[in-house]
This record gives C-alpha cells, sequence and structure tokens, in this order.
C-alpha cells in the first residue's frame, strides 16, 4: 500500500487553505501542500502542485478535495487523470467523487472513459465554433477582431490629427490607445488637400 500525498488549494484571499490541509491530515496524508492561486493559473506555475507531484512515487496516491483542485478545464483535469494513471499513480478525492485505487482493474477503463468524454466535448466546442463562424459569415455577423471606433470620435482623431497634435495627445484627449489614435489619425496625415478650382 503506497503513501497518501495531499494537495490544497484555494483561489482567493478570502478562502483560506486551513480546512483543506486538516481535513487531508485527517484523511491520513502524511506529506501536505498546499498553496493560495488562482484557477487560471498555468499548471507548471502551480508550485506546490508541482511539488507534490514530485512527491509521489509509483503506487502513492494523491488526494484532493475535489477534482478541479487538478487543472483549470475539464480536459486538464483527464489529461492529469491519464498521466497519473499511466505512472501507476492513484487519485482520491474526499468528497467521494473518484478513487482510482478502489476502482482496481477497472480505473484505466473509467480514465479512459473520461478521456473520451473529454475529447466529444472538445470536439463539440469546435464544431459549434465553426458553425458559429460560419452563420455569421451567412448572415453578416461581426466574426471577431477589434471593434470600431465610433464615427464620431474617428472623426475627432482626424481633426485633432489634422491640427497638427501628435498621436500621444491625441489618444490622451481621446481616451483611446496610442495604436487606435495612429490607426485612425494616419489617414487624416497622408490625405492631401486640394483646392477647387
Amino acid at each position: 500500500m503506497g503513501r497518501l500525498v495531499g494537495y490544497a488549494r484555494v483561489s482567493t484571499e478570502k478562502q483560506t487553505l486551513d480546512q483543506q490541509l486538516s481535513v487531508l491530515k485527517e484523511a491520513g496524508c502524511k506529506e501536505v501542500f498546499g498553496e493560495k492561486v488562482s484557477s487560471t493559473v498555468p499548471d507548471h506555475k502551480r508550485h506546490q502542485l508541482q511539488a507534490a507531484l514530485a512527491a509521489l512515487k509509483p503506487g502513492d496516491t494523491l488526494v484532493v478535495s475535489k477534482l478541479d483542485r487538478l487543472g483549470r478545464t475539464q480536459a486538464e483535469v483527464v489529461a492529469r487523470l491519464a498521466k497519473l494513471q499511466a505512472q501507476e499513480l492513484y487519485v482520491k478525492t474526499l468528497d467521494g467523487l473518484l478513487d482510482t485505487a478502489s476502482l482496481g482493474k477497472l480505473a484505466p477503463l473509467v480514465v479512459g472513459l473520461l478521456t473520451g468524454l473529454a475529447e466529444v466535448e472538445r470536439n463539440l466546442v469546435q464544431e459549434r465554433t465553426k458553425e458559429s463562424v460560419e452563420h455569421r459569415r451567412r448572415t453578416g455577423g461581426k466574426l471577431g477582431g477589434r471593434p470600431q471606433l465610433a464615427e464620431g470620435r474617428q472623426e475627432l482623431v482626424r481633426r485633432l490629427r489634422s491640427e497638427g497634435r501628435s498621436f500621444r495627445e491625441v489618444a490622451n484627449t481621446c481616451g483611446v490607445s496610442l495604436a487606435t489614435a495612429h490607426r485612425y489619425g494616419v489617414a487624416s496625415c497622408t490625405t492631401t488637400q486640394v483646392d477647387s478650382p
């Protein structure tokens, strides 16, 4: 029987690690790692998660309060489960959802099923995105990209540039970025006035 290694994570300052850490210790974890880090931070920047994973040896079990502690998305969590399974490591959640050690020979099947479901979900998302883009193309809808500056503000940028104001002054006056001031202000500089006969 391998060791139990615990990992806890909270994402906001208001949340406290203490409760998760004490529950993991009560569950029999001899080593416990915990960190306060946003769920948007990629795995390689979650130093305590990496330390917990490095502490595991074949036959050990990684214990977490919930599966979402293992990744930012369902696909990441499932990929992590598959990787741990391949390394002969187990995962147990304290909410009772998963315990790959108790699944025995069924563990690869369950992880494989979860992997398959995650793949189906990815394909569905890609399909929905493609259909949405095609629909917007057919109906003349917007396809993304930078939103247009309102016509009035475009005119103000052009007028200020034609008066000789710098791009920085124009950006500050109009409340736009320097790049936006440049994009809409360049035309006013390159356009030459032709006097009517």
